[in-house]
């Protein structure tokens, strides 16, 4: 697979790096932004994937949390992919929202038309990009971990959760904790997986709890000044799911944070050491 350099940056020791390749999984040309910390220059170092959320692309958490700094004192590469496909053909939503279409592939794999010949995210995150980043870049591929904010939280839960083998530890911000129980996967999930709700809870965290066999390492970072809380983040859901499961999560509620990067950027050192520990 060809891999074409289109950014390079210098930060902290080590590089800030943007590529775009042809996906095969999306039929379309994908974009993925890659931190490699200076410890990469002396061999292989754990790596964390990072999933944005609505309307993001794969610059969004590149340039405004700060992570670079955590990640070269940690030696962790950060892998961060696209939010959807994109590019000529790729369905939108018609009626050109945000919530669905491009900039919010919501870390699914789409069933229904038009959206199953290029929105299989789920299977780019799980399989084709580690492949290529296992393949290109000096990371260890048995040391992985998975975060992720407010959409990207939601994947980051649900492929964390469906596999831990993959992931030593799994965080997020603000995470969509149950798709099946808010607006946006109402009408998402709708589109990209067809009416049948029993087809949702695969990608649904508050489901996939009760089904773990295996307890991963979870934190979860919440604001409770976040507007988006009550109506589509569901966090109360993912809190009682756990205690129920007897899933040893730390899910924090943050007072006054809002759903921005202002949060993340706050409390995404902590995060990067949680990671660090599962990764040692």
């Amino acid at each position: 697979m060809t891999l074409e350099k289109i950014g390079a940056n210098q930060s902290f020791g080590g590089q800030q790096l943007r590529y775009k390749h042809q996906s095969t999984v999306l039929n379309c040309e994908m974009t993925f932004s890659i931190y490699l910390p200076p410890q990469a220059e002396q061999g292989s170092v754990p790596v964390l994937y990072w999933l944005s959320g609505l309307t993001c692309t794969d610059e969004n958490f590149v340039q405004k949390a700060g992570a670079q700094q955590h990640a070269a004192e940690h030696g962790i590469a950060i892998v961060c992919p696209d939010t959807s496909p994109r590019g000529e053909g790729v369905a939108d939503d018609p009626e050109g929202a945000y919530d669905m279409g491009l900039g919010a592939g919501f870390y699914v794999n789409a069933t229904e038309e038009p959206w199953a010949k290029h929105y299989q995210m789920y299977s780019y995150i799980v399989e084709e990009l580690p492949t290529l980043i296992n393949a290109e870049f000096p990371v260890d591929s048995a040391r992985a971990s998975i975060s992720g904010h407010s959409m990207g939280g939601h994947g980051a839960l649900t492929i964390g959760l469906k596999n831990p083998g993959q992931f030593k530890s799994v965080s997020a911000f603000s995470p969509i904790c149950s798709p099946l129980n808010c607006p946006w996967g109402d009408k998402t999930l709708t589109h990209y997986l067809g009416s049948n709700r029993d087809s949702w809870a695969q990608y649904d965290t508050v489901a996939l709890v009760g089904q773990a066999t295996e307890y991963l390492p979870v934190l979860v970072d919440q604001g409770e000044g976040d507007n988006f809380l009550e109506e589509q983040l569901k966090t109360p859901l993912l809190i009682e799911a756990a205690k129920q499961a007897g899933f040893p999560m730390d899910i924090r509620l943050q007072p006054e944070y809002d759903h921005s990067y202002f949060f993340i950027a706050t409390f995404i050192g902590e995060h990067m050491a949680f990671h660090a520990r599962a990764l040692a």
